[in-house]
């Protein structure tokens, strides 16, 4: 698919026939910022952001070996998922169910947004149906994604008297505190709260007889890693571990070895990135502003809506003031926001009464945002890794998506540059 968004706005966009994925040692892997501290960024080869979205890829034609009904869970737990107009499942949904239902310890690496969170909830909450004294542990890199898996466990739990407990940073930890003290079934959480809560003493995680790791390989480029040693060095020996992740790095490969026994690793990725997604870049002059050729695409209808990726906090705000002034309704979120704050621009992101969200990449990984039509890169990411996650919030489910890379040009936002403090970390 070619677009032409020249002719507008005089910025050069590219195209290219590009297909699959290339090798990764032809570019720099540096280290992920976090969401919000200012760091330089590793030169990727613009290469790396061009790629026609594909319609031949075989995992678009995999067919199910099972139905949700036929796996060996409790019937109220099927009409739960019924009700959530679940047929067939995903492809991991359907190689890790079975293996999760059998005790294993499981590794899942998969494409994001291919369902990796009802592929762990579901056999861990039949777990739980036929064993009451189990207990689950969910650990997630931020606060979003922790929200969203407890928001999709209260859903596959409606009625069946299981209960759960987010407990993320920038959240009251009296109410969590409290919420844990009647008591749950499930407990899902990034890595520092967690922690605190277990040094405090309002949680023993030897009951945890159970333990999911997701988004793994982000946990440790956001520096948890002594964190999530802690919290796994707690659990009882004897437990259920499993780990999800859209990539698989020696530090990861590590872990596994240390702390689960004998797993089924599961591969469902086929290409770095997604075949859902249309890339290209939008290369832009010296003499340019970029947020003029930014203004000029979100004018056009078929931006209907757009995530955008800035690096830093101050970046995102000054952004979103100038959409502003030029009469875009947008709105933010990066770590110095306070929780409620970011909940209520996902939401009304989500419920389409904002149509542009500009972050940091605390939205980079894990979140569910349905019908995303464009991912912009208004700054280059850090690392190739985190291009992928954030590009992967479009094209979800196996629908179309566009992602834009922004090469060059001059930034022209009323407020000067990007912070080149030290921003303490979104989590």
């Amino acid at each position: 698919m070619r677009r032409n968004f020249r002719k507008p706005f005089g910025a050069s966009f590219r195209s290219s026939s590009f297909q699959g994925s290339r090798s990764r040692r032809n570019f720099g892997r540096g280290r992920s910022s976090g969401g919000g501290g200012y760091q330089k960024s590793s030169r990727i080869n613009e290469s790396m952001f061009i790629n026609k979205a594909s319609e031949n890829d075989h995992i678009l034609d995999y067919v199910a070996k099972h139905k949700f009904s036929d796996f060996k869970i409790e019937e109220r737990l099927k009409q739960n998922i019924s009700k959530k107009k679940f047929d067939k499942p995903m492809v991991i949904q359907d190689k890790a169910i079975p293996e999760i239902l059998r005790g294993k310890d499981v590794i899942g690496l998969a494409d994001t947004g291919t369902g990796k969170t009802a592929a762990f909830l579901i056999p861990f909450i039949d777990k739980i149906l036929k064993d009451r004294n189990q207990k689950i542990l969910i650990v997630a890199p931020t606060r979003e994604l922790a929200l969203q898996i407890n928001s999709e466990f209260m859903d596959l739990a409606r009625g069946l008297n299981i209960y759960s407990v987010a407990v993320v940073g920038g959240a009251g930890i009296r109410e969590q505190i409290y919420q844990i003290r009647r008591g749950i079934n499930a407990l899902i959480g990034t890595p520092g709260r967690l922690k605190d809560l277990a040094n405090r003493r309002v949680i023993n995680l030897n009951i945890f007889q159970n333990v999911v790791l997701d988004e793994a390989d982000r946990m440790l480029d956001m520096g948890f890693i002594v964190d999530i040693k802690f919290l796994l060095g707690q659990l009882p020996k004897e437990r259920q571990t499993v780990f999800f992740s859209a990539t698989l790095s020696k530090e990861i490969e590590n872990l596994t070895k240390d702390f689960s026994k004998d797993p089924v690793k599961i591969e469902t990725k086929i290409r770095d990135t997604s075949s859902n997604v249309e890339q290209d870049i939008v290369k832009i002059s010296p003499s340019e502003s970029k947020i003029e050729i930014l203004s000029g695409l979100l004018a056009k209808k078929d931006f209907k809506k757009v995530l955008i990726f800035a690096r830093t906090k101050i970046g995102v705000e000054n952004l979103v003031d100038a959409l502003k002034d030029k009469g875009f309704k947008a709105d933010s979120i990066h770590g110095d926001r306070n929780q409620s704050s970011r909940q209520r621009a996902l939401k009304s992101f989500k419920e389409d009464r904002v149509k542009i969200l500009v972050a940091t990449d605390v939205a980079a990984r894990g979140l569910d945002i349905p019908e995303v039509t464009h991912v912009i890169n208004y700054d280059i990411p850090n690392t190739y890794d985190d291009y992928i996650h954030r590009i992967g919030r479009t094209g979800r489910v196996n629908k179309k998506g566009i992602a834009l890379t922004f090469i060059g040009g001059k930034s022209h936002l009323r407020k000067s540059g990007y912070s080149r403090k030290p921003i303490r970390n979104y989590n």
